[in-house]
Order: C-alpha cells, then sequence, then structure tokens
C-alpha cells in the first residue's frame, strides 16, 4: 500500500462538542494531586495549547478547498475541535494565574517557537502540524489508556484532559491525510525526507519548550530542585511515562509506511467516550 493510501477507517466520527469545564470553582494551585511537578507538567503543556492549536488551523486551512470528501469534511470538523480546545485551554491557563502562576513567559516562548515555525514553508508548517498531532495522540492515548496518568486530579481536571485526549485521537489523521494529499505529486523518497527532518526539528523544539516552561513554573512554587525533578522524571519517563510513551511512538512514525490509524484505538475511544460525563451532566 502505498504512503499517500488514506487508511483512516471509514466509520470514524470526528464529533463537534461545544463543552465547557472549570467555570464554577476554582482549582487548587497544585491540582494534580498536590504534585507540584505533575501539575507544571500538564500546565506547560496547556500554556501551548491556544496558541498552538490555532497554528495547527492556519496550517491546514489553506489545503481544504483542493481535498476530496470526506477529509473536506474532517478538515472543518477537525478545526472545529481545535478551536474548542483553545478556548478551554485559555480557560484552564488564566486559572493557573489565578492560582498565582505567570503564564506569561511560557506563552511568549510558544509565540517565539510558532513565529520561526511560520517563516517556513507552507508545505513544512503542514508537515510541523503532522508531528505535533501525533505528539498529542500518543499523550492522549496514553492518558486514556492508563488511568495513572491523571491520578490524583481534580475531578473537573480529569475531565477536560480527558475530553481532550478522546477528540485528539478522533481526528489524529486528519492534518496527515490533508499532507498525503497535498504531496501526492512529490516523489516518496523526498515527502519521507521532509516530514522526518520536521519530526527531528519538533522533537527538539518540543521538549525544549516543554521543560523550560516546567522549570519556570517550579521556580515560582520555589521547587525547582533536584529532588521535584527526580520524582517528576519517574513519572515522565517511567510509570506511567507520558514522555517515554511520546518518545516510543515517534520512532514509528520514521517507518516510510507510517499512517496514524495503524495503531487502530478506536476500542479505547468508544469506551473512553461511554465513561466521559459530559460537564453539563456533571453540573447537574
Amino acid at each position: 500500500m502505498s504512503e499517500t493510501t488514506p487508511r483512516t477507517p471509514a466509520d470514524l466520527a470526528i464529533n463537534k462538542r461545544d463543552w465547557k469545564f472549570g467555570r464554577d470553582a476554582p482549582p487548587p494551585r497544585w491540582w494534580h494531586g498536590g504534585d507540584p511537578g505533575r501539575t507544571a507538567f500538564f500546565n506547560a503543556l496547556s500554556s501551548t495549547f491556544p496558541l498552538g492549536e490555532k497554528f495547527f488551523m492556519t496550517s491546514i486551512k489553506p489545503y481544504r478547498d483542493g481535498t476530496p470528501e470526506p477529509l473536506r469534511s474532517q478538515i472543518d470538523d477537525f478545526m472545529y475541535q481545535e478551536s474548542m480546545h483553545s478556548r478551554e485551554h485559555v480557560v484552564f491557563n488564566r486559572q493557573a494565574e489565578d492560582a498565582g502562576y505567570d503564564i506569561a513567559p511560557l506563552e511568549e516562548r510558544t509565540r517565539r517557537t510558532i513565529s520561526w515555525a511560520k517563516r517556513r514553508r507552507p508545505i513544512a508548517q503542514l508537515a510541523a502540524t503532522c508531528a505535533l498531532e501525533h505528539y498529542t495522540a500518543a499523550l492522549a492515548h496514553g492518558a486514556l489508556a492508563d488511568p495513572a496518568h491523571l491520578a490524583g486530579a481534580t475531578s473537573e481536571a480529569k475531565r477536560l484532559w480527558r475530553w481532550h485526549a478522546i477528540e485528539e485521537i478522533e481526528h489524529k489523521a486528519v492534518a496527515f491525510d490533508t499532507w498525503n494529499h497535498a504531496t501526492r505529486d512529490m516523489p516518496r523518497l523526498r515527502r519521507w525526507a521532509l516530514r522526518s527532518a520536521v519530526m527531528v526539528a519538533a522533537t527538539i523544539r518540543f521538549h525544549r519548550v516543554i521543560f523550560a516552561n516546567i522549570a519556570d513554573l517550579l521556580r515560582q512554587d520555589g521547587r525547582n530542585d533536584l529532588r521535584t525533578w527526580l520524582r517528576l522524571l519517574a513519572y515522565l519517563y517511567g510509570r506511567p511515562g507520558p514522555m517515554r510513551l511520546l518518545l516510543q511512538s515517534v520512532v514509528g512514525y520514521f517507518r516510510p509506511g507510517f499512517h496514524p490509524w495503524q495503531i487502530d484505538d478506536r476500542a479505547l475511544l468508544r469506551e473512553a467516550i461511554d465513561t466521559l460525563t459530559p460537564p453539563q451532566a456533571a453540573a447537574a
């Protein structure tokens, strides 16, 4: 099967959920089990989402009109979901500020990285979206498959991150399928080399931004010390290991015939949807 052959399941639904989280009561400062390191990791991720997801939308939108159905409608659904994620993480980030954190340096770090990416060719920007969507899908799979990722988090934060994870898996191949369509006339080796080179660059920059963000937050807590970092690194790369799983998933991305749905997590997706309580129902 060629690399440009779409392999997204035909029965996959990318749902539009206009859900709102965390409007009733602010979370505690260390909302993830009272742990400053784990809280800092998720806050560091969240600080990148509003600007990052806007970049995803602007990188894929120029290719929309030239794509066939059902991909064109999937792009619309992708952009809807990403806009909802951006809105909810703006709220989540403001809650972190209300808890006493200065998020502005983290957002500025994301802004500089995206400004660097926007100086690249449009097709390279789309490749960057493919790479980063692969990251979010890997993190999402881990969060849904192993409750230890969010164990100890407040119930509302847990609902937010599980909702986000569900939708990341639903649309995990949209950017990649768009890339395959947009590069269908590009020589196969050149197509593979470009997306692989962009993945390497994205991996370096992603780690640089996230760990700098974590260090900023831990300094603000007075916890940027060896003990806190050792506990956090054991969580990130040991068990449950969100960053370990992410790096393992990157290895598969470099295969010439890679496609996001070669990992078929539809059963995990259905189970997660069945157990996710909408915020409106939870409030009622």
